[in-house]
């Protein structure tokens, strides 16, 4: 069985910038022995700064970062253009600055909701190669993340039928 694959820089309308991500479009659902089953634990430290001057200048020591035992750092403030804007940390899960993260999304979106008093917020993650979300905080503590996307590569994943 043959899969299309693309590379896609979601996020962003630009080649290398925002976050890039492989998309598989199916007709149907793989079988089980297919699936590729991942959770996340929401075990992130975010830390709240005064503006987004202060998020852009910020330069961890990702060596003491690492030790942190949490998958990541978030920091984040009220944005120049945007609701609020991030940037997200990882070293202890070999990721030095995340380019978008749209997990981290999942706590700040609430937090950013609080206390601005809206539901729909437009954010900026401001890596180097950086992003923007809009988000829309949903009933029962849902969200939906959508921005825009550039496709960067097409290929094939090839499956066996015995997996």
């Amino acid at each position: 069985m043959k899969i299309d694959i693309y590379q896609v820089e979601a996020f962003t309308d630009q080649a290398f910038k925002g976050n890039p991500a492989a998309v598989c479009p199916l007709d149907d659902w793989l079988a089980d022995a297919n699936h590729y089953k991942a959770c996340f634990k929401a075990d992130d430290y975010m830390l709240v700064l005064d503006n987004e001057d202060q998020v852009r200048n910020i330069s961890p020591d990702f060596s003491l970062l690492a030790d942190v035992e949490t998958r990541g750092v978030m920091v984040t403030a009220p944005g120049h253009e945007v609701d609020f804007v991030s940037r997200f940390f990882a070293p202890a899960v070999g990721i030095e600055e995340d380019p978008v993260t749209g997990s981290a999304h999942t706590m700040l979106v609430p937090y950013w909701s609080g206390r601005l008093e809206k539901n729909e917020l437009d954010a900026r993650q401001i890596s180097a190669r950086g992003g923007a979300l809009h988000c829309k905080l949903l009933e029962n503590d849902r969200l939906e993340i959508s921005g825009q996307a550039c496709t960067f590569m097409k290929g094939e994943i090839e499956l066996s039928s015995s997996e």
